[in-house]
C-alpha cells in the first residue's frame, strides 16, 4: 500500500508575488485657481489610492499643468510617461477618466492601443473601464468620442464668449508685447522696455536693417521679453505691431476645427480698437516704419507671407550643415576692395564660439575612436 506523508506548510515557502507598479496621470485644462487645486486632489488622491494596495508599488505620478487634452503632442508630462512605460518602469497605468487622458479620439486609441502592446493596460476610474480586460475597443471609441464632442462644444461656447469681448472692445490683452505690462486691468507702459522699443524704431528709421538692430541688442545684452536672444523676425514683428501706437487688432490668429492655430489673412472676422492703451510710438513714425520696411522688400522684389520671401535665394534652406544639422544663410562679405557672396552656418553666426567648441569637441571625439 502506498504511504503519503504530508509535508506542513512553512513561512520560507511562500511564494513573494511581484508588485505591480502603478502610475498615475492627471490633467488640468486651465491655470486657473480652481483647476489647480483639483490636479492638487487629484495628486493626492492618486497617491494614496497605490500606495494603498499591498499588491501594487508607487510608480511615479505625472500630470500636466494648464494643457488642453486635445493634443498629446503637446502634453510633455504624457509624453514622458509613454516613455517610462517603453523603458519597462511601469506595468499599469490609473488615470481619472477619459476626457482627462484625451479629448481626442485618434489619440485616444492610439495611446490605448501602443500601451497594450507593451502589456500594460489603462484603468479608467469614472468608467470603470480597464483596457487590460476590455474585449472590444467600440466602447471606448464611444467614450472618447463623447469625450472630443464634449471639447468641441467649450471650444464653441469659449469662442463665442471672446467674438463677443471682441465686439464690444472689453477682450483683455493679459499678455501685452515687449515695451508693455498688465496691472490686471490693463496694459501700462514698462519705461525701460518702452526706451528700447523707440530704439529699435529710430534705428530703422536712420536706414539700420533688422539684423543689425538684433546684433545691436544682442551685443549690448539687451533682455528680450522671454529673455531669450534678438532675431530679425522679432524686429519685424514688433515694428508691424500695432499695439505700439495704442491700438488694438482682435483675432490675429485663429484655430480650426482640428484646433490648429493659424495666422488670420481675412479667414475669419477682426476687429480694431483704436486709441485702446498708452502709445509708445507715434503714428506718423510707425507708418514711416512701415513704408521703409515695404520699400526695401519692394527693392528685393519680395512680398511677405509667399514662397518667394521663405525663399528668396536658390540656395535657401536647401544647404545642410554637415555638423550641427542647421540650415546655411547667404551673407555678403566685405573685404578691402571687394564684396562677395557666402553661405554660412546659421548655428555658427549666432554662436561663433559656442559653434568651434562643438566642432572641435567633435573632431576629438572622432579621433578617439579612430
Amino acid at each position: 500500500m502506498k504511504k503519503v506523508t504530508k509535508i506542513a506548510e512553512t513561512a520560507n515557502s511562500k511564494v513573494k508575488l511581484k508588485k505591480v507598479r502603478v502610475a498615475a496621470y492627471c490633467r488640468v485644462s486651465t491655470d486657473s485657481d480652481a483647476q489647480l487645486e483639483s490636479l492638487e486632489a487629484q495628486k493626492t488622491h492618486y497617491e494614496n489610492y497605490i500606495t494603498a494596495r499591498d499588491d501594487w508599488e508607487f510608480a511615479g505620478l505625472y500630470y500636466d499643468e494648464g494643457i488642453t487634452g486635445t493634443k498629446k503632442d503637446k502634453r510633455p508630462e504624457l509624453l514622458r510617461l509613454v516613455d517610462d512605460c517603453k523603458a519597462g518602469k511601469i506595468d499599469f497605468i490609473v488615470t481619472k477618466s477619459i476626457s482627462r487622458f484625451s479629448r481626442n479620439t485618434t489619440d485616444c486609441l492610439e495611446l490605448v492601443r501602443n500601451l497594450l502592446d507593451l502589456n500594460i493596460p489603462i484603468f479608467f476610474e469614472k468608467e470603470n473601464i480597464n483596457t487590460g480586460s476590455m474585449e472590444s475597443e467600440l466602447f471606448l471609441a464611444i467614450l472618447s468620442g463623447m469625450a472630443e464632442s464634449e471639447s468641441v462644444s467649450i471650444s464653441e461656447n469659449s469662442k463665442w464668449s471672446i467674438q463677443k469681448r471682441f465686439e464690444n472692445g472689453t477682450f483683455k490683452c493679459s499678455y501685452p508685447p515687449y515695451g508693455y505690462d498688465w496691472d490686471g486691468e490693463q496694459m501700462v507702459i514698462n519705461p525701460e522696455q518702452a526706451a528700447v522699443v523707440k530704439e529699435i524704431f529710430a534705428a530703422l528709421l536712420s536706414g539700420k536693417g533688422t539684423h543689425a538692430i538684433a546684433d545691436d541688442l544682442n551685443r549690448r545684452g539687451v533682455s528680450s521679453k522671454r529673455g531669450g536672444r534678438w532675431t530679425a523676425t522679432t524686429i519685424r514683428g514688433m515694428l508691424s505691431n500695432e499695439k505700439y501706437v495704442g491700438d488694438c487688432l482682435f483675432q490675429k490668429t485663429y484655430s480650426d476645427s482640428q484646433f490648429v492655430r493659424h495666422n488670420n489673412h481675412g479667414e475669419q472676422t477682426q476687429y480694431m480698437v483704436t486709441d485702446h492703451h498708452e502709445p509708445i510710438i507715434s503714428r506718423e513714425d510707425f507708418e514711416a516704419a512701415k513704408a521703409f520696411i515695404s520699400q526695401r522688400a519692394s527693392e528685393k522684389g519680395v512680398t511677405k507671407g509667399t514662397d518667394k520671401y521663405q525663399n528668396r535665394y536658390a540656395f535657401s534652406g536647401k544647404i545642410i550643415c554637415g555638423e550641427c544639422g542647421d540650415t546655411f544663410k547667404r551673407r555678403i562679405h566685405s573685404c578691402t576692395d571687394h564684396k562677395y557672396v557666402a553661405w554660412c552656418c546659421n548655428t555658427h553666426i549666432k554662436d561663433k564660439d559656442g559653434s568651434l567648441l562643438f566642432l572641435r569637441s567633435r573632431k576629438l571625439l572622432v579621433h578617439r575612436f579612430q
